[in-house]
Parts: structure tokens; C-alpha cells; sequence
């Protein structure tokens, strides 16, 4: 089975850097060519959890999916396809732990969507979290875990259907922030008082780099020039959202420590 290390070299043929280990980030959670300064300004304005594979990407994946399918077939048939895709997914980069976390905090956030039932929707992401720790207690302590179960109870709670495809995206992206961002403050010891701001201005990227993105890591797979193509496209995203970052990272008072 192909691994993440395969698609993120992929990657780097196909993209310069900054973007190419932004993009492995976004993607799998990947931080180990992300460079220090751009890593530093993610922190600043609290938008490190775009680079934590988390349910919250593969909410974004399934809410893609699901919003295509309904067009043309039934909630029932649009479901089925989504949890495939999500298994593709997890196929896609390899199953490993965070991979398989992920996916299901994902399809509890896709249930929840779906069936509009936040009661069960809130019982069910306790139960599967409780079974999750019961299996291994240790991710309690794990920021990957928390993220995860954070961005997914976030979506549950205030992740409403929008009318419209980047409002629903932004809606789901700032959804999955609502628990994280004081989580990631108190990790770094840092107050981003500009996260608002940046997360607004970088929200709507996230979905379509989700998608085009893996497009450049599995096509490119493949056959490199044809990734190359996708690659490009999500070039000009990459380096919208690397300036968006930089530029509200480098604002007065952008952050406070302690």
C-alpha cells in the first residue's frame, strides 16, 4: 500500500516550497517540511489546525461529496458514496491511527449533518470518543486527538447547511475552530488576537484545496505531469492563503504570549 511519504514527495515534484509542504500539511497533517517562519505566522493567527489531519478534514472531503451527490441522486445513494470516498480516503493515504481517527470523527460529523439530530448526534460523538480512549487511553494526552474530537464536536454543534458552496465550506471550517483555537492557545502560549480575521480570509480555501489537492497527490501518482496540472491550480490557492497568513501574522499586535 502506498504511504502518506509517497504522496507528500509527490507533492514536492509537483510544488515549490512554502506550498508543497503547506499542502502535505492541510492533506495528512504532515509538518515536517513546513518551514519555521511560516510555521511560526500559522501559530500567530491561530490557524495551526490547518495543518493537523483531523476529523475536520475529512468533514470538508465529505461535505464536498455529499453536496455533489445530492444534485444528482438520492440522500440515501449520496450517503453511500460519501462513506466510500471516506474509505478511499483512508486507503488513499494509509491507514495509520490518526488516519483512522479522523475518519471517524468525520463520518460522525457527516451523520450528524446529515440526520439533523443534535442530541444523538452529541450522545453518539461522546460514545465514540469514550470507546476511542477506552482503546487507547494514552491519545487523551495526544494534540493530533484532541484537535480531532474538538473540530468534530465544534462542526456538530454550530456546523449549519448554507445555501451556497463557500458559504457552507467557511461555515464548516469556522465550525471546527470554535474549540480549537483556545486549545491551541494554551499549548503555544500564545493569544492570536487576529485569528478572526485570518480564518475568515483563508476559510474558503480549505475545501477546494482539500479536493484539488488530493487530485495533484493522486494523479501525479500516477503520472507526474498529469498532477502537475492540479498541482498549479492549487498553487494560486497555496499562495493566496500564504499571504493572507503573512500578512496578518506581521500585523501590529497580532499575538500576545505568555
Amino acid at each position: 500500500m502506498m504511504t502518506i511519504s509517497t504522496y507528500t514527495s509527490v507533492i514536492a515534484h509537483i510544488l515549490p516550497e512554502p506550498h508543497a509542504g503547506l499542502l502535505s500539511g492541510i492533506l495528512f497533517g504532515s509538518k515536517a517540511t513546513l518551514s519555521k517562519d511560516l510555521l511560526d505566522a500559522l501559530t500567530t493567527t491561530g490557524t495551526l489546525h490547518i495543518v493537523a489531519l483531523s476529523g475536520m478534514n475529512i468533514s470538508i472531503l465529505a461535505d464536498i461529496s455529499i453536496t455533489t451527490f445530492l444534485r444528482m441522486t438520492s440522500r440515501r445513494v449520496a450517503s453511500l458514496a460519501t462513506v466510500l470516498i471516506i474509505i478511499g480516503f483512508v486507503w488513499f493515504v494509509g491507514v495509520s491511527a490518526s488516519v483512522v481517527r479522523a475518519a471517524i470523527m468525520g463520518s460522525l460529523t457527516l451523520l450528524a449533518v446529515l440526520f439533523g439530530r443534535p442530541a444523538w448526534s452529541i450522545f453518539s460523538f461522546a460514545l465514540t470518543v469514550g470507546i476511542m480512549l477506552l482503546w487507547k487511553p494514552s491519545w487523551i494526552g495526544d494534540l493530533s486527538f484532541q484537535l480531532s474530537a474538538l473540530a468534530t464536536l465544534g462542526i456538530i454543534l454550530f456546523g449549519k447547511k448554507q445555501k451556497n458552496f463557500i458559504q457552507d465550506a467557511l461555515q464548516t471550517t469556522l465550525s471546527a475552530q470554535v474549540f480549537t483555537i483556545p486549545l491551541i492557545f494554551f499549548v503555544f502560549r500564545r493569544i492570536s488576537l487576529v485569528s478572526p480575521l485570518t480564518n475568515v480570509l483563508i476559510g474558503w480555501v480549505i475545501a477546494p484545496l482539500t479536493g484539488i489537492g488530493m487530485a495533484a497527490a493522486f494523479f501525479g501518482w500516477i503520472w507526474l505531469p498529469l498532477g502537475v496540472v492540479f498541482g498549479w491550480v492549487s498553487w494560486v490557492l497555496l499562495e493566496y492563503l500564504i499571504l493572507m497568513v503573512e500578512w496578518t501574522a506581521k500585523l501590529p499586535f497580532s499575538s500576545l504570549g505568555w
